[in-house]
């Protein structure tokens, strides 16, 4: 029996993902390798082929590989069979059907466009490739898609004008009020000058003026702008300058160091405003807020996000069903998203929000009071400061209804901890850029398995889709990894005065049929789990997150450069205890006679 036998190493395409090894973590893209045995055989008789194998015995084996996916071809002249050899969590039966599918492709180009490139061949079949573009996308509900946020609160006042709205200390508001108030300072601002479309900064802590505030820019069918009161005035300073805010609502006991005109609204006599609503035109694909997000240039960008997509973020909303009886807490930085599921959360379903100070969200014992004397059923925590409060008050959070926890990386650990002290809990593992407004996915999180490395970030919420991509823009196979892209109504519009920067991280969906849709392209890493949901991995860059900011390294090291006698700088993110990140720089100084 005349039989050859040869090995091949394929090399796969250039690799920029920065996963770690793991043998769960594959792509079909980058086979290690591929023996081929050439078996064709002289055609001979029967009788004499039963001769030759007279004496022979057949000794089976187990043929065992140190990769994670190993494909064998047995050419037999005039055809072949293929055989794969998985790690546990790959199913072979799956390898073989991108291979056959390939093979299809790859035969039919031949035969009428020879000229095909090879990185166009699909190795999905037609099922998965529905399964990933549509089946796990069909997250469309009906919510008031074409409203505006501030009209959808006024509605609320007019039905409930009694109710209580917010509550701030000892203070509190009802719809009335707050709707009455809001109108007062709308008013004023129209007076001022305050024009459609135009830009009016807050530098206010968590307060009802700052809610107030909000609202009042909406009913000028302006665009609110939050910053950061711990922000360095500079930062501050750039972020006025770059919206081109002419108006800063804030406080007397507030500094802004810039030459925007400030309104401090502690000396404000408001009450001889009109106190109707304005009722001025604006559509619900303008933008209803800007926020800030670290860039790696060295500069904040603006991310401009529309009314839609906060009203597809808390209004019949396929995660989270917030109610008139709800109670959320509004603790989450103003100038981070978050705080716009808990402000809107709230006052878009006739809820009441509750003003945390930031005293008391950093004290566990203050907290946790806090949390039972307002009767809390809604919280947001980041992710470190809930891995905190799961070991310090485990008791007030399982008393929650529903407890949402995001902005970093999960810690599984703690998730068990609190499941296992508050087996009822609502607890939700959420994720989503500040791009696709807040959040793009959510996890309902019952049971987590020992061995799990991961809390899944869940499927995608009402109206947004997420599809796993490879550096050609592709569908990746199911529990492949790839870069999440983020479609639906929940896209910014872009970044403010950044168009190059919007053309290359917003491109057009091919996968949706509605004119203008847009996919955001995220940076980070992730893959579909069989059961429908995702698990985000890390980035393919220097982006980190750290209490639910973004952080561009490059910014930092950009800042470093600028320091005298600093002639190199590197910034890293450590993680020394497991949960809790930390920046760290290293530099090299300039000598003397070097120094400027």
């Amino acid at each position: 029996m005349d039989r050859r036998h040869a090995s091949a190493p394929v090399a796969g395409p250039d690799c920029h993902w920065r996963a770690a090894p793991d043998v769960h973590h594959w792509s079909v893209a980058a086979v290690p390798w591929i023996p081929a045995r050439h078996s064709a055989v002289p055609e001979v008789d029967d009788q004499a082929s039963n001769a030759a194998w007279q004496g022979i015995e057949v000794v089976h084996a187990e043929e065992r590989s140190n990769y994670p996916l190993t494909l064998c071809i047995d050419d037999f002249g005039d055809a072949f069979s293929l055989t794969a050899q998985t790690a546990p969590g790959i199913d072979p039966q799956r390898i073989c059907a991108y291979v056959q599918q390939a093979l299809v492709h790859l035969v039919q180009a031949l035969e009428q466009q020879s000229e095909t490139a090879l990185i166009e061949s699909s190795v999905l079949p037609e099922a998965e490739h529905a399964l990933l573009s549509a089946t796990f996308n069909n997250t469309r509900r009906e919510y008031p898609r074409e409203q505006l946020v501030h009209r959808l609160f006024e509605r609320r006042a007019a039905l409930h004008p009694h109710a209580v709205a917010a509550v701030h200390g000892r203070r509190s508001l009802t719809y009335g009020e707050l709707n009455e108030r809001a109108n007062h300072l709308a008013h004023y601002l129209l007076g001022q000058g305050v024009k459609p479309n135009e830009h009016v900064a807050i530098l206010l802590p968590r307060s009802l003026e700052l809610v107030i505030s909000q609202l009042a820019i909406g009913k000028c069918a302006a665009t609110y702008v939050p910053l950061d009161v711990n922000a360095p005035a500079e930062r501050q300073h750039y972020m006025l300058d770059d919206c081109q805010a002419k108006y800063v609502l804030t406080q007397s006991a507030m500094s802004t160091a810039s030459s925007v005109r400030r309104i401090d609204l502690d000396r404000l006599t408001l009450d001889d405003q009109p106190a109707h609503d304005p009722g001025l035109p604006q559509a619900s694909d303008t933008a209803a807020y800007v926020m800030y997000t670290s860039g790696s240039t060295g500069a904040p960008k603006g991310v401009r996000v529309a009314h839609r997509g906060i009203t597809r973020l808390v209004l019949n909303n396929g995660y989270a069903d917030f109610n008139e009886q709800d109670c959320i807490a509004f603790a989450s930085n103003p100038a981070f998203d978050a705080s716009t599921m808990e402000v809107w959360g709230a006052l878009l379903n006739g809820g009441q929000l509750l003003v945390i100070e930031h005293t008391t969200l950093i004290d566990p014992m203050r907290f946790s009071a806090a949390l039972r004397q307002g009767n809390v059923s809604v919280l947001f925590l980041t992710t470190a400061l809930f891995n905190q409060y799961v070991q310090l008050i485990p008791e007030a959070l399982g008393g929650l209804r529903l407890l949402l926890s995001g902005g970093e990386r999960a810690d599984p650990a703690s998730f068990r901890k609190l499941l296992a002290q508050a087996p009822g809990l609502h607890l939700l593992n959420a994720y989503g850029p500040t791009e696709t407004t807040t959040f793009a996915t959510a996890c309902q999180v019952r049971t987590l398995a020992d061995e799990a490395e991961y809390v899944p970030i869940g499927r995608p919420i009402g109206n947004t889709s997420v599809y796993v991509l490879d550096a050609h823009q592709r569908l990746t196979p199911l529990g492949a990894i790839g870069e999440l892209y983020i479609g639906g109504d929940g896209v910014a519009l872009g970044y403010l005065n950044r168009q190059d920067l919007t053309d290359e991280k917003f491109i057009a969906d091919p996968f949706s049929d509605q004119p203008g849709a847009m996919l955001y392209r995220t940076g980070d890493l992730g893959r579909w789990l069989d059961d429908g949901q995702l698990e985000c991995l890390g980035r393919n860059d220097d982006q980190v997150k750290i209490r639910g900011f973004r952080i561009e390294l490059g910014e930092i090291v950009n800042c470093l450069h600028q320091l005298p006698g600093v002639r190199e700088a590197v910034v890293l993110a450590r993680e020394d205890e497991p949960g809790n990140v930390r920046l760290v720089a290293y530099f090299t100084s300039q000598p003397e006679s070097e120094a400027p």
